[in-house]
């Protein structure tokens, strides 16, 4: 077993700094479709076995070799739960959409439809790579698949289940610093090396980060990186990333909460294999019968039902006042303002909300006070968000307390 070994950012810094942004510009881009927010995790019984015994490495070292990794194909199978302790979102998102006529056009196959699942519960994903433009994802159940396909420039999502196919054209070999990894706006990660990348990202000063033994991950033998916040007030706890011994790949990643319990994300391989998947892994022609969206006309629908004062995201909340950030690392603390700083009054706030989405809001909220006011803390295990009276939003990946003494700060 390889010995605790630590690469603490300081001294080192610069290198160490360096060496992480390179890792994550180099880790392959497997993940090909996403929704805006996302975790994702494996039951960690299904891939971690065993105690190899494993060359001594440094972390330093260990980054250095996922950044000099140049594994461009793979195929195999991720297992995936999440625990945020939220409710079910698949029925939420349901909800939300209600006369929307959904997110991408109305169709079950868009993959900011289906893929929201990935948020709660336990999946089973089918993932191949070729290189930074052939990507395949599948999400299987006992009934039905998903799949979102990357080739060059195109771009495919089909659900068996409803027979409707997604279609879009898309940037061809997109660049990796460009789009930091992903193969879609908004992308998310569905595959260990897609979330390591995001934690070395934010890997700076306020982290430490060591090697802590080993362990065997898909039937391969692999060291474990450990990442953890050096600051207090964190719901973070630590992020353990299992890397390939022999090419350096990220095979499975846990994110354990700072109060304990189970894991809130943990990823990891069942199965693996980096020789070159099948040329038809990456190929899709719809069916006689399959109902195909196209992404172009689908985007002027919304853009019609939106009309030209439409606001999306947090675009329309960081307009009147924009966005601040209080803290630095895993402490950061973001703070959205509303247009005119005025909270709705409690009688409007609730009026067009379907009850399922508001009974949903109301299963993690806290009333809270403090110098600023009074205001609601939505929680769940990874980011809380303290929404005040005064249309001030405090969003992080940090404790209730650590949201109200921010809030406290501003007020002065």
């Amino acid at each position: 077993m390889a010995p605790n070994d630590s690469a603490e950012t300081t001294g080192s810094a610069t290198s160490t700094t360096a060496a992480r942004r390179k890792a994550a510009r180099y880790i392959v881009p497997v993940a090909v479709a996403g929704v805006a927010a996302a975790t994702i995790g494996l039951v960690p019984a299904l891939a971690d076995s065993g105690d190899p015994q494993l060359p001594k490495i440094s972390a330093q070292q260990l980054i250095e070799k996922i950044a000099a990794s140049d594994t461009q194909q793979l195929s195999g199978t991720v297992r995936i739960s999440t625990d945020l302790g939220i409710p079910s979102l698949g029925g939420l998102a349901e909800s939300f959409a209600q006369g929307a006529g959904g997110e991408q056009g109305g169709s079950s196959a868009a993959p900011k439809e289906r893929l929201t699942e990935l948020a709660s519960g336990t999946h089973t994903l089918r993932v191949a790579a070729d290189g930074p433009d052939k990507q395949r994802v599948s999400l299987l159940d006992s009934a039905a698949e998903y799949s979102v396909i990357r080739n060059g420039d195109q771009l495919w999502a089909y659900d068996s289940r409803s027979n409707e196919a997604y279609h879009a054209t898309t940037d061809k070999a997109p660049d990796a610093e460009k789009h930091e990894g992903r193969t879609t706006p908004e992308g998310m990660p569905t595959t260990p090396k897609a979330l390591a990348e995001q934690a070395l990202k934010a890997a700076d000063s306020t982290t430490s980060v060591t090697v802590d033994g080993t362990a065997q991950v898909a039937g391969r033998d692999a060291y474990k990186l450990v990442i953890k916040p050096k600051q207090g007030g964190s719901t973070i706890g630590a992020i353990t990333v299992a890397v390939d011994a022999k090419n350096g790949v990220p095979l499975k990643f846990t994110l354990s909460p700072s109060g304990g319990g189970k894991a809130v994300i943990d990823a990891g391989f069942t199965s693996v294999d980096f020789a070159r998947p099948a040329a038809s892994s990456f190929t899709f022609t719809p069916s006689k019968g399959t109902k195909v969206t196209e992404a172009d006309e689908a985007q002027a629908e919304r853009n019609a039902e939106k009309g030209p004062e439409g606001l999306t995201g947090l675009d329309g909340l960081a307009g009147g006042g924009g966005a601040k950030v209080i803290g630095e690392g895993w402490g950061a603390i973001h703070v959205i303002e509303s247009p005119g700083a005025k909270g709705l009054p409690v009688e409007e706030k609730n009026a067009d909300v379907p009850p399922a989405a508001q009974q949903f809001l109301d299963s993690f909220g806290d009333k809270v006070t403090g110098k600023f006011g009074s205001g609601t803390v939505f929680k769940t295990r990874l980011v809380n968000a303290l929404m005040t009276d005064d249309g001030k939003v405090y969003v992080g990946a940090v404790t209730k307390d650590a949201l109200v003494k921010a809030a406290d700060s501003a007020a002065h």
